[in-house]
Formats: C-alpha cells, sequence, structure tokens
C-alpha cells in the first residue's frame, strides 16, 4: 500500500512539473484552415456564377474564323502577342463543337496567340479588303495580372479580415486562433512560486489578527501534515471581510508572495460577460486549471459581483446569467465532485448582499474580518509606508496616528505621499510636520479657496458658527475634542473644524447627547449672539436628525419608547414598507423633536454661560482665521477631561518606558 502511494504522488508530481515546464499551456489548434476553407469556397461561389464562355484556339483556326466572319469584335494585346475575340449571336456552334442548351444566354469569346502585332494587322487589313468582314478591332498594352486578381479576391480578403478582427474584439482581444471560441476560457492570472510578486506578509502593517488565519493556510500548504497528523483538513476557503482600503487585496498579495504554490488571481467581474453560458464556462474552466496545478490557492477579488444573493435582481435576463454563473460557482466549491487541494481566498466590502449558500461551511469556512486600523495600527502602517520618504526630525509617528482616526491603509498612504508632494511643491528637502498637517487637510476637506470672495457679514457669521462648535466640544465631557478649526474655504465648506473622535467600541446615551449638543454648537451661536441663521448648519442638522431616529429606531435610548429596536440586521425581507403602526411613528417623530430641540437648548444655555470666550474665540478666528488646540487652552484654561484615545496613548508610552528599562 505505502508503496502504491508513493508511486501515485511521484506520477502526480510529475504531471505538474510537466506542465511548468509547457509553462502551464496546452498546445493550441490552429484554426487558420477554417479561414482557408472559407476563402475557396468565395472563389468557387464567385466562378460557379460566371456567365462567360472562353475557349483558346490557334492561329490557323483563328485565320479561318475570321474569313467567315464569325466574331463581333477582336481586341489585341500588344505586350501579351494574344488576342481575345468576341463570337457573335447566333454564330456559336461554328466556334464551339458542341450544343448546348444555354448558348444564348452565354457571352462566349476565344482566345489566341498570335505570332506578332505586324503579322495580325497585315492579316485583318487584307481580309477587309477581299472578304468585307465587319470585326471592330481593338487594341491594348496588356492587362495587369495583379491587379486583375487583386479585383476578383480583394473584397473577399477584406471581408474575412473584418469578421477575424470583430471575433477578437467580442472575445476581449484573447489570442490563440479564433477568439470566438476562447470566449468561455478563464481570465485568472497565474503566479508562480518564481514569479515577479515579492510582497510578504512584512510588507502588512496591522492586521495582526487576519494575518493570523492567512498564515495557517500559507502554512498548512507548506507542512499539511502537521494538521493532517491529528485529523484536521485544511478549510477550502476564506473570505475577506471588510471596508475599502483596510487591505484585503493587499493581503492576498501577501499570500501569493509567501505560498510556494500556483496562485490565481482573477475579479468577480471577469466571470460576467455579454454572452449567455460564458461565466459558468469560465468557472469550470478555472477550476479545471486549478486541479491541474493542485495544490494551489485561487484569489477572487470583489466576488460579490457574481456572488449576489439570488433572486433579488429586478432584471431577469442579466439575473439568469448571474445566477447560472453562482450555481457553477457553488457546485465547483463544494459539490459532488473533489477538489482536494484548491483553496479559495475571496474579498468584498459587501458581505450583506452575499447569498447564503456561498458563505456557508463547507465552501468558506471563514470569514475573516479586516476592519479600520486603530491607534497602534496606524503607527505600523505609517512606519510602512514613511520608509521611501524623507521626512524631517520633526515628523512625530504616534502625532500622525492620532491626527488621522478612521483612516484605512489606502488613506495613510495617500497622507504619505501627498505630504511629500506638497513639499517638493514648496522647494524644501525633506518632509516636515505641516507638510502632513496640509496632506490630511487637504483629503479632509479639499484644496483651500482663499481667493474665495465672502462679505465681511459672512465671515463673522461663520466664525462665530465654528467657535460654537469648538467651545462646546471644549466643554462637554463626551464631546471630541478640537484639534484645529479655519474659516478659511475649503472644498464645498466655508469653514471647517477637525476633531479627535475618541475610537470607543461600544457608545452610551450620554456620549451620543454630548456630541449632538457639540454639533448644534453652530447653529445656537448664529441664533444666540447674531440673532440670526443661516444655511450654513445644513449638514450639522443632518447628522443629529439621522443620530436621534438612530436613538429611538435602533438603540431603544428613548425615555417614552425604550428597548425597541425595529431594524432587521439579518437582511430577510419581508415586504413590510416599515415594521411599525403610524401611531408609533409619530410617537417617535415626536421623541426625536424632543432630543434634538433638548440638546439645542441645552448648546444655547452652555453658550451663554461662556459667552464672553467664545466671544473671544470668535474674534481670533476672524483675525488669523486658522487656530489649534493650544490657542482654546489659552482662553478656556486646560481641558477638564481626558480622550480615551489620549488615554490609550499616554499608556503605551508608559509601556514603551518600562520595556526601555
Amino acid at each position: 500500500m505505502e508503496d502504491k502511494e508513493k508511486e501515485k504522488k511521484v506520477n502526480t508530481n510529475s504531471n505538474i512539473n510537466g506542465n511548468h515546464q509547457n509553462g502551464g499551456k496546452k498546445p493550441k489548434n490552429s484554426l487558420w484552415w477554417i479561414y482557408v476553407l472559407i476563402f475557396l469556397l468565395l472563389i468557387w461561389l464567385y466562378h460557379a456564377n460566371d456567365n462567360v464562355s472562353v475557349k483558346e484556339i490557334n492561329w490557323t483556326e483563328f485565320q479561318q474564323l475570321v474569313k467567315n466572319d464569325v466574331f463581333s469584335s477582336v481586341t489585341a494585346f500588344d505586350k501579351k502577342n494574344s488576342v481575345e475575340a468576341t463570337v457573335k449571336k447566333g454564330r456559336y456552334n461554328e466556334v464551339f463543337n458542341h450544343d448546348a442548351a444555354d448558348a444564348e444566354a452565354l457571352e462566349t469569346k476565344v482566345v489566341v496567340r498570335i505570332p506578332s502585332i505586324a503579322i495580325f494587322e497585315d492579316f485583318i487589313e487584307k481580309e477587309k479588303a477581299l472578304n468585307k468582314i465587319t470585326v471592330n478591332i481593338n487594341y491594348k498594352p496588356g492587362d495587369d495580372i495583379f491587379w486583375n486578381l487583386l479585383i476578383s479576391i480583394g473584397p473577399f480578403v477584406i471581408i474575412i479580415l473584418i469578421w477575424f478582427l470583430l471575433m477578437r474584439r467580442m472575445s476581449g482581444g484573447m489570442g490563440g486562433g479564433m477568439g470566438m471560441f476562447n470566449v468561455g476560457k478563464s481570465k485568472a492570472q497565474l503566479f508562480d512560486k518564481d514569479g515577479t510578486n515579492k510582497i510578504t506578509f512584512k510588507d502588512v502593517a496591522g492586521l495582526a489578527e487576519a494575518k493570523q488565519e492567512v498564515e495557517e493556510i500559507v502554512s498548512f500548504l507548506k507542512n499539511p501534515q502537521k494538521y493532517t497528523e491529528l485529523g484536521g483538513k485544511i478549510p477550502k476557503g476564506a473570505l475577506l471581510v471588510g471596508p475599502p482600503g483596510t487591505g484585503k487585496t493587499l493581503l492576498a498579495k501577501a499570500v501569493a508572495g509567501e505560498a510556494n504554490v500556483p496562485f490565481f488571481s482573477l475579479s468577480g467581474s471577469d466571470f460576467v460577460e455579454m454572452f449567455v453560458g460564458v461565466g459558468a464556462s469560465r468557472v469550470r474552466d478555472l477550476f479545471r486549471q486549478a486541479k491541474e496545478k493542485a495544490p494551489c490557492i485561487v484569489f477572487i477579488d470583489e466576488i460579490d459581483a457574481v456572488g449576489r444573493a439570488r433572486g433579488k435582481n429586478i432584471n431577469a435576463s442579466a439575473n439568469d446569467e448571474r445566477e447560472s454563473t453562482l450555481n457553477q460557482l457553488l457546485t465547483e466549491m463544494d459539490g459532488f465532485g473533489s477538489n482536494s487541494g484548491v483553496i479559495i481566498l475571496a474579498a468584498t466590502n459587501r458581505a450583506d448582499i452575499l447569498d447564503k449558500a456561498l458563505l456557508r461551511a463547507g465552501r468558506f469556512d471563514r470569514q475573516i474580518h479586516v476592519e479600520l486600523p486603530d491607534l497602534n495600527e496606524r503607527k505600523q502602517i505609517f512606519t510602512v509606508h514613511l520608509r521611501p520618504i524623507k521626512v524631517d526630525e520633526s515628523i512625530d509617528i504616534d502625532f500622525l496616528a492620532r491626527q488621522t482616526p478612521g483612516f484605512s491603509g489606502a488613506d495613510i498612504a495617500n497622507v504619505c505621499n501627498e505630504a511629500a508632494l506638497i513639499a517638493a511643491r514648496n522647494d524644501k528637502k525633506t518632509v516636515q510636520k505641516q507638510d502632513f498637517m496640509n496632506a490630511v487637510d487637504r483629503i479632509i476637506g479639499g484644496l483651500e479657496k482663499k481667493g474665495k470672495i465672502m462679505t465681511e457679514k459672512e465671515r463673522k457669521s461663520i466664525a462665530f458658527h465654528e467657535a460654537g462648535h469648538a467651545s462646546l466640544s471644549w466643554l462637554l465631557e463626551h464631546a471630541n475634542p478640537l484639534v484645529k478649526i479655519t474659516i478659511v474655504p475649503r472644498g464645498k465648506a466655508l469653514g471647517a473644524a477637525w476633531y479627535l473622535p475618541e475610537e470607543r467600541q461600544i457608545t452610551t446615551r450620554e456620549q451620543i447627547l454630548d456630541e449632538m449638543c457639540s454639533t448644534l454648537g453652530g447653529r445656537a451661536a448664529e441664533d444666540l449672539f447674531l440673532g440670526s441663521i443661516s444655511t450654513g448648519a445644513a449638514n450639522d442638522l443632518e447628522r443629529v436628525t439621522k443620530q436621534a431616529y438612530a436613538m429611538v429606531v435602533y438603540f431603544g435610548m428613548s425615555k417614552k419608547m425604550p428597548n425597541l429596536n425595529y431594524y432587521d440586521s439579518t437582511g430577510q425581507d419581508w415586504g413590510f414598507s416599515k415594521p411599525y403602526s403610524d401611531e408609533t411613528a409619530k410617537m417617535i417623530d415626536e421623541e426625536v423633536y424632543n432630543i434634538v430641540n433638548d440638546q439645542y437648548e441645552r448648546a444655547k444655555s452652555i453658550l451663554q454661560a461662556n459667552a464672553d470666550r467664545h466671544k473671544q474665540l470668535a474674534e481670533m478666528l476672524l483675525k488669523v482665521e486658522v487656530i489649534y488646540t493650544e490657542d482654546v487652552e489659552r482662553i478656556f484654561g486646560k481641558r477638564q477631561w481626558i480622550s480615551r484615545s489620549e488615554e490609550i496613548m499616554e499608556k503605551q508610552q508608559s509601556l514603551n518606558i518600562i520595556d526601555n528599562r
């Protein structure tokens, strides 16, 4: 038994090595014979309907026929020493020795080689004088054989070339014979261990939990006996789920760089095609190639393009094609066929719309959540992206990590690149701290518009509005602390304020109310100190209204309607327009109004109690246009409460000090 198993392994390895030596490609049958067949068919059709009957005769026969006045016209070609004569109608039998039923419908001609043009001219002139023949004589220099051939077959060649190019265009420009026959082939890119992909897990900063999950898959492929000896089985698939820019595709590239097995990479949209049945054909071809190179990994990026839940698409025709592709994918991943050694790795940021049959165990055994990086992970990401950048000594990675809450890995990479561009634009030798701050402002708010024309009254309204936000965020315990505030127009905003939000796992009712009160500070300051309100608070009111509705409808934080939730997180659609009565909707509207109005009055009362300091802050903002945390601290004093992110940073610094000791 052991000898047989060893023999099977040797045969399998030899087949895989053979495929690698041939580049993983099978010899393709040439399809040019089809073009040749079509070309010959067109030539035959072209000559099949030819209504001209031609006979070649010698000079003696020609002389006798001329004497009998058989020809209506004669054309002599001096370069070719030949003559072409057209037989008169009704004189067919004198030239051709056999009868033909369609003789009258044919245009009969004879061709003859003459000794020379001079002899031909003497003969014709003599016969005209003696026998009174009525033939018309024409002289031509001679036909161009190449030109005649081009005129005859040129149109057919052009038609064939156009048809050939159209077929290649419709199949996406795939080579190898006629593209029409390759439209059902998989478009997956193959990365071998000897390829150019050099990204490893060291290049992926943060994502510790996600890396641990995929590292185990790579470890299984490298050393399967470690797991199979205990009865374990390799996971058939892993699904990377997370917001855009968090590093799902980068993690897959690291897997391709670490695993010493073939790695197939393609997108979910590569299965979708305008032709019916092409998607399912490409799925079959993909898994056929994967089985030939097993063990291997297949990575499908943006799988939601093909894995959308079935039966929820209005467009029936597109839905049928997508569903047939999905059904084939489900069958290949876990059906009656054996796919041992083929691991499916997929990524999506819309896992909620995927089909449940695709997510079940046996197809995707693991769902790896790739979330936005926290404070420490952002530090690691900054460390990776700052390597190729010439930074100044003033750069503090801890400070940059605190200034970019909610940023994904792609956003941080963009910040570093934008900072380098800003420094180069200002002819600096190194990238400084202010360049990074300007880069963050540029990404969040857009370009500065210092040339935008505003009246003094508008500037005052914007200054009091933004000062209201800053004052309440400094005075409220659970509000996000201020980082920077400006009245310089940026993007579509006339003024902007940057805060340092706490990275909470859960949020209490008091924290939401403080955030709402701080958000309403701008409108309250306008109403209280200027005596009029403006449209500048539209975005603030939208955010506050959504927060109030979430408190009542989703979080059960209403006093009149506690512990109720009207949101279905399972995604089941039962056809209800709203899961509550009209009376309940009226109560929800009243509760939302009361919550927003209470926080608005609360904001006005706090600003009224600190009117002098608010006014001082607004006047400073009108004068310098940009205010930082230090400026607010000089007016209001040191903030009584420390934010959670600052507390975490202080603990981290203390731990680093202990480690250094």
